[in-house]
């Protein structure tokens, strides 16, 4: 994941600062180092990669949420019965990007109108979904699904949720398409996601 090469430049910055810290100011609270955004589009190949390039982004962990079953497998989840979506949880600095960035990322990386199915893959484990972590993503991810929805003639199936316990993926399918490209970028063009999304949101 990026996270390990990010890990290792805040380690060396904090050595190199010599432990000084910036003083807040009284009755000021410093702003929050990190936060956390959870998205389902299908193949979790594919969302990490769309997130990984996104500014701001500090790790992406593919995963399983959503579901009943504690810690599933991978063939779990993909035999379907679990209820868990395949899923991205995404940690990012708010000081660098917002959530409401994030959510146009989400959008334009899935197909929000097909039901249970994400380009080749079908199932409720490949279901578009928002799950989130407090109100304020709450409030953000509905406002922007009502703001897309005049644009498009059938509805919008994408699901919010709360955000519930996230089972991280097994190590082989975390940074998939850095990992193995030639593999990923068949299996991606032979899903049709790229034509899908031209289709739905235009080149």
């Amino acid at each position: 994941m990026r996270g390990h090469v990010v890990a290792v430049a805040l380690l060396l910055a904090a050595a190199c600062s010599g432990g000084a810290q910036a003083q807040a100011r009284p009755g000021v609270p410093a702003p929050a180092a990190r936060d956390t955004a959870t998205f389902a589009g299908g193949c979790f190949w594919c969302v990490e990669e769309a997130f990984d390039k996104a500014a701001g982004v500090v790790t992406t962990t593919s995963g399983y949420t959503g579901g009943r079953t504690r810690n599933p497998t991978y063939e779990q989840v993909s035999a379907g019965g679990t209820g868990h979506a395949e899923a991205v949880q995404v940690v990012f600095d708010p000081r660098r990007t917002t959530y409401a960035k994030l959510l146009e990322v989400f959008w334009r990386n899935v197909d929000p109108l097909t039901p249970d199915r994400q380009f080749c893959d079908e199932g409720a484990q490949y279901r578009s979904a928002i799950f989130y972590h407090d109100a304020e993503q709450r409030r953000l991810a509905e406002a922007s699904r009502r703001a897309l929805a005049g644009r498009f003639r059938e509805p919008i199936v994408t699901e919010i949720s709360p955000a519930g316990a996230f089972w991280p993926a097994e190590a082989y399918h975390q940074d998939y398409h850095d990992k193995n490209p030639a593999r990923y970028r068949f299996y991606k063009f032979s899903c049709g996601r790229a034509r899908r999304l031209a289709e739905v949101w235009g080149s």
